[in-house]
């Protein structure tokens, strides 16, 4: 459906970012932007009942990134998406603050939501990252949530995608 994405960031980083900055990124990389959708994902202070004192990720580098690539690559397939930036964290992080952030620029607001989502939800089901949140009843590696992947597969068509 769409021609190669004009721009796009990937960046795996420790470092805070700046969201007005990404998306001041995505709003100037080119004048057919008409719509921009974002998300960004904060680390929360409880889960599954328990209270959570901090996060952290560790990713598999160069993997990581290329399997980023792909989910983004996917989303071009299937979208009009201009410019594309995906940001995740890794290391210590405590709660509210940010771990993900992903940004997409399209001609529509249609596009740019969807490809948007879709980013997202193969993020948490195709990307190598490993979580460990700590609480106190002492720390705990986070698997896959089924509702996670029920998400991702809503995308999954018949012909199936190149995210294998």
């Amino acid at each position: 459906m769409s021609k190669e994405i004009q721009f796009k960031k990937i960046q795996v980083q420790k470092a805070v970012f700046n969201i007005g900055e990404e998306i001041s990124w995505l709003r100037t990389s080119s004048q057919q932007v008409g719509g921009i959708a974002t998300f960004l994902g904060v680390v929360r202070d409880i889960n599954e009942d328990d209270s959570v004192s901090g996060l952290y990720l560790e990713h598999y580098p160069g993997m990581t990134e290329s399997q980023i690539e792909k989910i983004i690559y996917e989303a071009g397939k299937r979208w009009e998406v201009i410019t594309v930036t995906v940001i995740h964290r890794i290391g210590e992080l405590l709660p509210n603050d940010e771990i993900v952030f992903v940004g997409v620029g399209s001609t529509h607001r249609g596009d740019a939501f969807a490809a948007c989502e879709f980013i997202m939800d193969y993020l948490k089901t195709k990307a190598t990252f490993w979580k460990k949140e700590q609480t106190v009843d002492g720390s705990r590696w986070l698997t896959t949530r089924p509702s996670d992947v029920k998400a991702a597969e809503r995308w999954q068509s018949s012909k199936g995608d190149d995210l294998s």
